[in-house]
């Protein structure tokens, strides 16, 4: 069985097609999915979602992208963080690829999330892009390797991906690395312990081969699991395996 570690199912994509979305996860042996939040202000569609269907499980979090939530409280956190399956805080990081001039409020509110995820011992979903030397820094500074997490839709070195493992985080790879050009991608799949992997689809985004350009869906993380699998040269069986049960260990959850 699979486990997506990373969707946003809750989106308007799926808004008529969330029956579908789930049996086409049941007819791929993808037994649960992660819903990830964005932002506070559609935090509860996200909730809803999840509290309708055994095998979804929610975060709570604000994306760097979204400035206009640049004011976020550990309490707005944590509150949140209290139901039962909510089970994880982000995705959170840092993006200095979209934002532009003074990010000290990006920064800042990342704090925000860790200090929250220590707070109430659940792991946190990083999101970073063109700021690998300052979300390493942040990390470390508010001691996120307490309670760990996922660095997710991973696109950076092996030498990140070692300090992230460090710092008590695991590896989540997209879709991405399915695409024929993404041989960076490749050689860190092939090389981080199989104990510290996950798999994930991003959905709506980045769709793997063979259903790129299309609005992707956790059911295709199997493509995922599939590419690392022969990039690996191990049996899907045995990485299916793998990832899940990292999956259940991270997020201290049970497979029900």
């Amino acid at each position: 069985m699979l486990v997506d570690s990373h969707c946003h199912i809750d989106f308007e994509q799926y808004a008529d097609r969330i029956p579908q979305v789930l049996d086409n996860m049941a007819n791929n042996q993808v037994t649960h999915a992660l819903c990830v939040s964005v932002n506070l202000t559609d935090f509860q569609r996200v909730l809803a979602l999840v509290e309708a269907h055994a095998q979804l499980f929610a975060s709570v979090g604000v994306h760097p992208d979204q400035a206009e939530d640049a004011v976020l409280g550990i309490q707005d956190l944590v509150e949140r963080a209290k139901h039962p399956k909510v089970i994880a805080i982000g995705e959170t990081g840092l993006d200095y690829y979209r934002q532009e001039g003074d990010l000290e409020w990006q920064r800042e509110r990342f704090r925000t999330h860790i200090r929250a995820a220590r707070a109430c011992a659940k792991p946190l979903i990083i999101h970073t892009r063109d700021a690998g030397v300052d979300t390493l820094r942040v990390l470390r500074e508010e001691r996120a390797s307490e309670i760990g997490g996922v660095m997710h839709c991973f696109t950076e070195s092996m030498e990140f991906a070692k300090s992230a493992i460090d710092l008590n985080f695991y590896i989540s790879f997209s879709g991405i690395v399915t695409f024929k050009n993404a041989l960076a991608i490749k050689e860190v799949a092939k090389s981080v312990p199989l104990e510290r992997i996950l798999v994930e689809t991003d959905s709506p985004y980045l769709a793997p081969v063979p259903h790129r350009g299309k609005t992707n869906e956790p059911a295709w993380v199997r493509h995922v699991a599939e590419e690392i699998a022969r990039l690996r040269q191990i049996s899907i069986e045995t990485l299916a395996a793998a990832t899940t049960a990292n999956f259940f260990r991270l997020f201290k959850v049970d497979p029900v």
